[in-house]
């Protein structure tokens, strides 16, 4: 029998483009978000098998928690339906500050999501107005100590570094102040000026900090958020003991995850595919259509890369054809402060996760 399965559920809707964003999205309707959840629906009966345990359910985004409870919750109780949802499964909603209040996060608890990552970014007004976020640093407050109040013991907040003209007393002062709220996980990104988004002008680039002064960036922050008790997990994510994001570690674990949505990927059935980046398209097919990328996923290759991105990193032993290799590659890499190894396992350290790409490049391709 297969093993259990993770469902990623793509919400193409926001109310606002941000401005370093080239995540798929569009804008929001009431009638565009009741045909989508139809198309949800009717794609998670065609894809649904009895005998496959889901065990993680995420809605990613654009802005999932534009939907009402009602249509998240029309869409769990179709996953429950339709597989075999476990009573403990991790199910995981993005949202941003300004789509929640009291009511709505109890509606939410209700129907089964259990794991909110909130779309906070920056504790400092000035910043959050530079991204075009529509929040401000007290409305995101205030929805993480509403969500807290709701019953929720495991929030995720998003934390941008490396903005223009960041400083370190500026990235100290979010980091303190978020970690200081009720949260239990914390996604931290470098920014990257994404073609075609409003950031991609030579007035961002040039406020940007270079790349040795984000690299001083990101490793201050990663001591600071581990001095706060949010040890790192993975390249870009830290949690207290015991909320690391079951469901992304599937994909660096190379774990099945089904997508469904515009945009959507998926790791299903021994390939990889996509879905294409249309509402349109997704709303008026019966079976969303799919473009397969890998008939073979999940090689040597992809298999180690992706276990290096987490802190757990890659035990010898599931690639034991590749262990001298390896190991013959290493010393220089232990030498510089980039890995670890206890001789059975290999590790990236935060200044290895800092040059992750050519790391790993060098010791598996």
């Amino acid at each position: 029998m297969c093993g259990n399965l993770g469902l990623y559920i793509h919400v193409p809707f926001c109310g606002r483009k941000c401005a370093y964003c080239d995540f798929y999205s569009v804008n929001w309707s009431k009638s565009a978000a009741v045909d989508y959840t139809a198309a949800v629906l009717r794609n998670i009966r065609h894809y649904g098998d009895a005998s496959r345990i889901v065990d993680t359910v995420y809605f990613g985004g654009g802005t999932p928690s534009l939907l009402t409870s009602q249509q998240i919750g029309s869409i769990i109780a179709e996953i429950r339906s339709s597989f075999q949802l476990e009573d403990d499964a991790e199910i995981t909603l993005e949202a941003n500050p300004c789509t929640l209040n009291g009511e709505k996060l109890a509606e939410l608890r209700n129907i089964g999501v259990n794991r909110l990552s909130i779309g906070v970014q920056s504790m400092i007004d000035e910043e959050l107005k530079l991204l075009g976020r529509v929040h401000d640093v007290k409305r995101a407050e205030q929805a993480v100590l509403d969500a807290a109040k709701a019953g929720f013991e495991n929030i995720s907040c998003d934390l941008m570094i490396a903005l223009p003209d960041q400083t370190s007393e500026s990235l100290r002062f979010s980091a303190e102040r978020m970690t200081s709220l009720p949260v239990q996980h914390i996604s931290a990104y470098i920014l990257k000026t994404e073609e075609g988004t409003a950031f991609d002008c030579d007035d961002i680039r040039s406020r940007l900090p270079d790349d040795d002064r984000t690299a001083e960036l990101y490793l201050e922050m990663t001591e600071l958020l581990e001095k706060q008790g949010f040890m790192q997990y993975e390249v870009s994510n830290f949690a207290k003991k015991g909320f690391e994001s079951r469901h992304n570690c599937r994909y660096w674990k190379c774990e099945d995850y089904l997508g469904i949505g515009p945009a959507a990927h998926s790791c299903y059935e021994g390939k990889r595919f996509a879905v294409e980046r249309d509402l349109a398209a997704f709303v008026s097919s019966k079976v969303q259509q799919v473009t397969v990328t890998d008939e073979s996923p999940c090689g040597f290759e992809e298999f180690a890369m992706l276990r290096l991105r987490l802190k757990e990193g890659l035990l010898l032993s599931d690639v034991e054809e590749h262990r001298n290799d390896i190991l013959k590659k290493l010393p220089p890499l232990v030498k510089e402060g980039y890995a670890e190894t206890d001789g059975e396992r290999i590790w990236l350290t935060a200044k290895g996760f800092l040059m992750s790409n050519s790391v790993i490049e060098y010791l598996v391709f």
